[in-house]
């Protein structure tokens, strides 16, 4: 299989596969800022609401792109979720306060990108619908799983969770497809070495780009 020309193509095959397949009233949630694009094209060939599902990851200290841990929230009125490696904390020596303290950290920059982004829309309900879960890749899974686990303990929670994306390690699919209801993964490469491997264009998603593709998608109806 040969890389994705972006993020945009990706979400056009996965959105292909998807459409497919017969759910109860989908949702779709993007994993910003990466998995926006891809969602995009899932929620308009689903026919589907789109909203956001905001995780962040907690680095390790002195390393802030290694993750220790990762916070997910959906809105402002649903607990957030927390995900430890508690393997990973234990070899960079980050203990429960600097976890702590990053969850708070990032809880604040997860309510000001929802802002920013959704311009005070108020969350889709998920109250007996289908969640699908859209990010551009799994590298290791950890943001996915705090995503996931933030759906399952909402309130309401939606009926089922479905988490898709067009590219996987082989090890965080096999994790993930055990918190979920159901796994699409259109590619699991048996050479993984990171998600923007396997894209042609993996430049930065900024927030300008995430708000103008959401836009269209803020006046969208509710299923009924």
């Amino acid at each position: 299989m040969q890389p994705y020309a972006d993020r945009a193509e990706a979400g056009r095959e996965l959105a292909a596969a998807l459409a497919l397949r017969r759910w109860e009233r989908p949702v779709v949630l993007a994993l910003p800022r990466g998995g926006v694009p891809v969602a995009v094209e899932v929620a308009r060939a689903l026919h589907a609401p789109l909203d956001l599902l905001i995780v962040r990851k907690i680095g390790a200290p002195g390393q802030p792109e290694l993750a220790v841990a990762a916070v997910a929230r959906l809105g402002e009125d649903r607990l957030p979720q927390l995900v430890t490696d508690a393997e990973m904390m234990r070899r960079t020596g980050a203990g429960r306060d600097w976890v702590e303290q990053g969850q708070q950290r990032e809880l604040g920059e997860i309510a000001r990108r929802r802002r920013q982004y959704l311009r005070g829309r108020a969350a889709v309900p998920l109250q007996g619908c289908t969640a699908i879960v859209v990010d551009d890749g799994l590298a290791t899974g950890t943001t996915a799983r705090a995503a996931v686990l933030a759906l399952r303990h909402g309130v309401p929670a939606p009926t089922r969770i479905v988490l898709a994306v067009p590219v996987a390690s082989a090890q965080a699919a096999a994790a993930l497809a055990r918190e979920v209801d159901e796994l699409v993964c259109l590619w699991q490469p048996p050479l993984f070495h990171a998600v923007g491997a396997h894209y042609r264009d993996f430049r930065q998603v900024e927030d300008a780009q995430v708000t103008a593709l959401l836009t269209p998608f803020a006046t969208a109806a509710p299923q009924a």
